[in-house]
C-alpha cells in the first residue's frame, strides 16, 4: 500500500482529497491544526499540525521519520486566505500568512524529504491568484497573492534539485473550488478537484515535465 501525506485534511479540498486516495487503496497520513480531523478509516491516521509553528512542524516530523515508513507522495494543500478585502499588504496578515502558505510548506516539506520513495511525487497547492503575469491593476488579498507566486519559485527550485533522483514535483492549481475559502459562488466541488489531482497524480508523467504549473493535467503560465 502507497503511503501519502496529505496536510489540512479536516475539511474543504484536503478531506476531499484523504477520501479520495483512500478510495483508490493508499494510506493517507492527514494532518489539521484544529486536532479535528473528520476522516474515519483504518486507511487514515490523523495528526495535530500548526504549519505557523516551527515546534509543531518539528514534533509532526520527528513522529512521522520515527516510522521509518517511506512517502510516495506529498500533497501540501494547508493554506490561508487572511486579506481577502484588503488591496495593500498589512504586515501582520502578511506574515501569518508567509509562516502558513510558505515558510511552514517549505519546513515540513524539507523534513520529509529523507523519507520520499524513489520515484516519490510532492504536490504544491498553488493558485492561478500567483502568476506574475496578471493585470496590472487594484486588486486584493496580496498577501494570498505574494505566497503562493513564492510557493510556485519553491517548486521550481525543488524539481531542480530532485530531479536526479527521478522524484516529479508540481505546482497544482485547484480552480475556483466551494469552500469555505473559495466561497458559495465558486464552479466546482471539492471532490471534483480532488478527482482530477488524482488522476493527474497518478498518471506517468516525463520527468522533463517537473517543476512546472498544473491545472486539469494542462501547463499553466506562471
Amino acid at each position: 500500500m502507497k503511503t501519502i501525506v496529505i496536510t489540512g485534511t479536516s475539511r474543504g479540498i484536503g478531506k476531499a482529497l484523504a477520501e479520495k486516495f483512500m478510495a483508490e487503496g493508499w494510506f493517507v497520513i492527514g494532518t489539521a491544526v484544529s486536532g479535528l480531523n473528520l476522516v474515519d478509516s483504518d486507511h487514515f491516521q490523523g495528526y495535530d499540525l500548526d504549519l505557523s509553528s516551527p515546534q509543531s512542524i518539528e514534533a509532526f516530523a520527528n513522529e512521522i521519520i520515527s516510522k521509518k515508513t517511506p512517502i510516495n507522495m506529498i500533497i501540501n494543500n494547508a493554506g490561508v486566505v487572511l486579506d481577502e478585502f484588503d488591496e495593500s499588504v498589512v504586515m501582520k496578515k502578511f506574515r501569518k500568512t508567509m509562516e502558513i502558505n510558505l515558510f511552514g510548506q517549505i519546513d515540513l516539506t524539507e523534513r520529509l524529504l529523507p523519507l520520499l520513495a524513489v520515484g516519490g511525487q510532492i504536490f504544491n497547492m498553488s493558485s492561478t491568484a500567483g502568476e506574475l503575469g496578471k493585470e496590472l491593476k487594484p486588486f486584493k488579498y496580496p498577501s494570498y497573492k505574494i505566497s503562493k507566486t513564492a510557493l510556485n519559485m519553491y517548486t521550481v527550485t525543488l524539481a531542480s534539485r530532485l530531479m536526479g533522483k527521478g522524484s516529479f514535483v508540481a505546482s497544482i492549481h485547484p480552480g475556483w473550488v466551494k469552500t469555505e475559502m473559495g466561497g458559495g459562488e465558486a464552479t466546482i466541488t471539492a471532490e471534483e478537484a480532488a478527482g482530477y489531482i488524482y488522476d493527474f497524480a497518478s498518471k506517468q508523467k516525463p520527468i522533463s515535465d517537473t517543476g512546472k504549473f498544473w491545472f486539469k493535467g494542462e501547463v499553466l503560465s506562471w
